[in-house]
């Protein structure tokens, strides 16, 4: 791959935090009661999975610029990366923030039971949990820091956004449709993880 271009991380880096900031932006609109971005007649509800889907969101697009940029070949999109993967980790706090403040009242006692004895929330409440020191260790400093570690550490967003598929598809009762979709982005992203299928994609079959 050629060197990342200087001038295309210019404007990607703005032109992503704009995307990243767009879904809250859209929400903080329908709270202050925007006609063009209305809630549903649920609207503590709406927020809430508005919130999880977007935390899902930006961390299976996080998971995807490694392999769109080998098989591109534009090494300037590696640059948004960590942005995109701190913006999933907020609003994920987000969600948890609105489900425990908001939907629950702060009644903490009620949350360490859901944690305990509803799937989904242990699944979601670990996934959280596991995105926390990646979104702490992902500066330059820690990546010098904990060397090789830090790629292994770092391959645990691939279990929570497991989780948070997980967690998404427990909840949901009826259409399963987008949490499938999630499931299948990320098993496209695993298989990706084979070094075989990297050779294959990269250099296409071997010559008969």
């Amino acid at each position: 791959m050629s060197a990342v271009p200087t001038a295309a991380i210019r404007w990607l880096k703005p032109a992503t935090l704009l995307l990243c900031l767009m879904p809250a932006a859209w929400i903080i609109a329908g709270v202050a009661g925007a006609p063009w971005a209305p809630l549903s007649p649920n609207p503590v509800e709406d927020i809430l999975h508005r919130l999880g889907e977007w935390s899902l969101n930006f961390l299976v697009a996080t998971l995807a610029i490694s392999p769109a940029s080998e098989l591109t070949g534009r090494r300037e999109w590696l640059a948004i990366r960590r942005m995109l993967g701190l913006t999933a980790f907020s609003y994920a706090v987000g969600h948890f923030i609105w489900y425990v403040g908001i939907d629950q009242g702060l009644e903490l006692a009620a949350l360490a039971r859901d944690v305990v004895k509803r799937p989904y929330i242990t699944a979601g409440f670990a996934a959280l949990l596991l995105l926390l020191p990646l979104a702490i260790t992902s500066t330059r400093s820690w990546m010098r820091r904990l060397g090789r570690r830090w790629q292994r550490l770092h391959r645990l967003a691939y279990v929570a956004a497991g989780l948070g598929v997980l967690h998404y598809l427990w909840l949901v009762k009826a259409d399963l449709t987008t949490p499938l979709a999630y499931a299948l982005a990320l098993g496209l992203l695993l298989i990706w993880r084979i070094p075989a299928i990297r050779r294959l994609a990269r250099n296409g079959p071997p010559a008969g």
